[in-house]
């Protein structure tokens, strides 16, 4: 009676490790999304410097205003990007543009604002997350998540497909790379690195790489990166990162 007893609870343990369920997609990035800055992203003015501009995100509700801000000796250019459009002042008188200068400069603006709050975006309506599975890069286990949009709402660039490595332990996104399609395409691979929390939140630089060759799936892209095989394209630094809490919050 004893060796059945013993053997049914070695079969009982032996299948509840093989029945470990991992989290899902979803489960993954809003754990992430609370480790890393939570309500924090929503409620709060953050700034911040990136390559000689400088970049403002105002909250209005629960949408923001994004803001970029440029200027030399004898002009200041202001670029908002809100719910209502986009529109671009020079020297504090607004400029009409045409439209497909106007998206493009819109466009500008919010992808500075998406990769400096990582991984928050992540809830977007148009996102559409999916969990390919483990992955090791170096030492560290991560969950790999494929990250694609709708095309009602997800922008130009909604064929883009993004990869993200978020780090098992922590739920911090790691390492992030995209595929994408204009100016003749390509793929891009980002180590994150410099970790500050300011009142809070988040916020990484990254190494910026590319991939010499397009014919690698882009969820394979990490394979590369760990045997060496891409090349450093540039580094992407936020500076001078100011959050400033409001009385509400």
């Amino acid at each position: 009676m004893y060796r059945i007893l013993l053997l049914t609870g070695i079969v009982l343990f032996i299948g509840c490790k093989e029945a470990k369920i991992e989290p899902t997609a979803q489960e993954i990035v809003d754990r992430s999304i609370e480790i890393c800055g939570g309500e924090n992203y929503l409620y709060n003015t953050i700034s911040f410097d990136f390559r000689g501009k400088k970049y403002q995100s105002i909250p209005q509700g629960k949408q923001k205003i994004l803001q970029r801000k440029i200027l030399t000796d004898s002009t200041e250019i202001l670029d908002v990007r809100s719910p209502n459009g986009f529109e671009r002042f020079v020297n504090d008188s607004l400029v009409i543009l045409p439209d497909t200068l106007a998206t493009a400069y819109s466009n500008a603006v919010n992808s500075v604002h998406y990769f400096a709050y990582l991984p928050y975006g992540l809830n977007d309506k148009a996102v559409q997350k999916r969990f390919l599975g483990m992955a090791t890069i170096g030492a560290t286990e991560y969950y790999e998540i494929e990250v694609t949009f709708n095309e009602n709402g997800g922008g130009d660039d909604f064929d883009d497909i993004y990869i993200y490595w978020f780090n098992t332990k922590t739920y911090k996104p790691d390492y992030l790379a995209y595929e994408f399609h204009f100016d003749g395409g390509g793929q891009r691979f980002r180590v994150a690195y410099n970790e500050r929390i300011v009142k809070g939140i988040r916020f990484v630089d990254y190494k910026n790489h590319k991939s010499p060759n397009t014919a690698t799936p882009i969820s394979s892209i990490d394979s590369l990166y760990t045997n060496e095989g891409l090349e450093l394209l540039s580094e992407i630094k936020l500076e001078d990162i100011k959050v400033t809490q409001d009385s509400y919050n």
